[in-house]
C-alpha cells in the first residue's frame, strides 16, 4: 500500500557528518579521520575535562537537585556567568544591565533563536556571510526567514584574509544590513583578521549601521586565551553600539552532547535589553519551551568557582596547544619532506581548522589511496591529528600534490 509519504525523496548526505559515515565504514586500519569538528587527545580519543567530571559529581552529589523545568530563558546564574565570560567582568553593558542573554542549544540554537528574533523585530532581512562560512550558516539564517548575501573573506592565493574585498563588499551593503562575524578562529580557514583589521572592520560597520552577529564558539580554543579570543566582540561592545552574540560550550569545555549555548543581545538602554529578552522569550516558547538543565549548570558550577575556574583555563589552554604543536609538526614536516608549495599558512592559521588549499581532487585521492577522510574543500580538523599520524598526512598530501593537478 501507498505510503502518504511516498513522494518524500531521500535528502542528501550532511557533506560533513558524511565524512564521517564513509571513515567508519572503512575497514582499514590506516585510516585517519580529520573531518569532525571535536577536540581529540594524542591517542585520538575523544576527552572529557577533569573539571567537568568533578562538576558534574557535585552535582550527582546535591539532593536538593531536582528536574523540574527551568524558565523559558534559561539558568539565570549560566545567563550572568556567559554574558560575563565574553564580555568582560568589567564590561559597562553588563553594569548597566543593557544585555538581554538567554541559554540557547548550543551556537546552532543560540544562531536560530537571534535569526528568528531578528526576522520578527529588526527592520533588514538581508545577512552579509563571509565566503567560505560554516555549512550550517546559510541554511540556519534562510530558513528563519533571512535572506543570505556573502562578503567576501578568504584569498585562495594567499591562503589569508581578502581584506580588501570584505571592505569592500560590507561598504555596499545596504545600510542596516545584518553582519555575521566569527570571533575568532573562522571556520572552515582558520583565518582571522588581526586586531588591527578587526578596529577597521568595526568602524566600516558602525559608520554603515549595520548589525553585527558574533558567532563565538571557539572562545580561549583558538589562542588558549578567553580575553584574547574575546577582543573581536569586546570591541564591538566598548564602542557603546549595539550587536548580538551567539556562544557555545562545545569545544572550549568539550559539551559537544550536552548542547549549552547563550545568545546576547547587547542594547542600547537596560529598558530596551528587558524588551528584547521578553519578545526573545516568545520566540523560544513555542520552539523548545525551555532549556535544558545539565549541561548549563556543569557551566555554572564552573564560571561560579574560582578553583575550578582556574582549572578549566589550564586544560583549556591544553586543548588549544596540542592544537598549535599539530600545527607546527605538520608545517615542519611538510618542509622536510620538501613538498611543493609554501605551506606557512598551516601556522599563520588558528583554531581547529585548517584550510589546505587541497582541491577537491586531491581530497578525493587522499580518501581513496591513503584513507583520509576530510571535507571535499579541504578543510582538515588538527584537532584529529597526533604525533603518530602526522607522517602518514605529510605521505598523503606530498603524493596528491605531486601526483593530482
Amino acid at each position: 500500500m501507498d505510503s502518504v509519504f511516498s513522494n518524500v525523496d531521500r535528502a542528501p548526505e550532511d557533506p560533513i557528518l558524511g565524512v564521517t559515515v564513509a571513515y567508519n565504514n572503512d575497514t582499514s586500519p590506516a585510516k585517519l579521520n580529520l573531518g569532525v569538528g571535536a577536540y581529540r587527545t594524542e591517542e585520538g580519543k575523544p576527552l572529557v575535562l577533569d573539571v567537568v567530571r568533578r562538576a558534574e559529581q557535585q552535582l550527582v552529589n546535591d539532593p536538593s537537585r531536582v528536574k523540574e523545568y527551568i524558565p523559558i530563558a534559561g539558568l539565570a546564574d549560566f545567563n550572568k556567568l556567559s554574558a560575563k565570560l565574553i564580555l568582560g567582568a568589567d564590561s559597562p553593558a553588563i553594569q548597566e544591565s543593557r544585555v538581554a542573554t538567554i541559554q540557547c542549544l548550543s551556537g546552532t540554537g543560540s544562531l536560530r533563536v537571534g535569526a528568528e528574533f531578528l526576522k520578527k523585530h529588526y527592520h533588514q532581512s538581508v545577512i552579509f556571510i563571509p565566503k567560505p562560512t560554516w555549512g550550517n550558516h546559510p541554511k540556519v539564517f534562510n530558513l528563519a526567514g533571512l535572506s543570505v548575501e556573502y562578503y567576501r573573506y578568504y584569498d585562495p592565493a594567499t591562503r589569508g584574509l581578502d581584506f580588501q574585498g570584505l571592505l569592500e563588499d560590507l561598504g555596499a551593503a545596504p545600510s542596516g544590513a545584518i553582519v555575521l562575524l566569527h570571533a575568532c578562529a573562522h571556520n572552515p580557514t582558520g583565518v582571522d583578521p588581526t586586531p588591527e583589521q578587526w578596529e577597521q572592520i568595526r568602524q566600516l560597520i558602525r559608520s554603515k549601521s549595520l548589525l553585527p552577529f558574533f558567532d563565538s564558539a571557539y572562545q580561549g580554543f583558538a589562542s588558549g586565551s578567553l580575553d584574547t579570543d574575546a577582543h573581536s566582540v569586546r570591541t564591538f561592545v566598548a564602542d557603546g553600539g549595539e550587536c548580538l552574540i551567539a556562544q557555545s560550550y562545545a569545544k572550549n569545555m568539550g559539551l559537544y552532547g550536552e548542547r549549552v549555548g547563550a545568545l546576547s543581545i547587547v542594547c542600547k538602554s537596560a529598558d530596551v535589553a528587558s524588551k528584547v529578552e521578553s519578545q526573545v522569550k516568545l520566540v523560544v516558547r513555542p520552539m523548545y519551551s525551555s532549556p535544558p538543565i545539565h549541561g548549563a549548570s556543569i557551566v555554572a558550577t564552573i564560571l561560579k568557582s574560582s578553583d575550578m575556574y582556574n582549572d578549566w583555563t589550564i586544560e583549556l589552554k591544553g586543548m588549544a596547544d596540542r592544537i598549535i604543536s599539530m600545527r607546527k609538526q605538520l608545517f615542519e614536516a611538510l618542509q622536510a619532506k620538501g613538498t611543493p608549495g609554501d605551506w606557512s599558512h598551516i601556522i599563520k592559521q588558528i583554531g581547529m581548522f585548517t584550510f589546505t588549499g587541497l582541491n577537491k581532487e586531491q581530497v578525493a585521492f587522499m580518501t581513496k589511496e591513503y584513507h583520509i577522510y576530510m571535507t571535499s574543500d579541504g578543510r582538515i580538523s588538527m584537532a584529529g591529528l597526533s604525533t603518530r599520524t602526522v607522517p602518514h598526512l605529510v605521505e598523503a598530501i606530498h603524493a596528491a600534490v605531486t601526483r593530482v593537478a
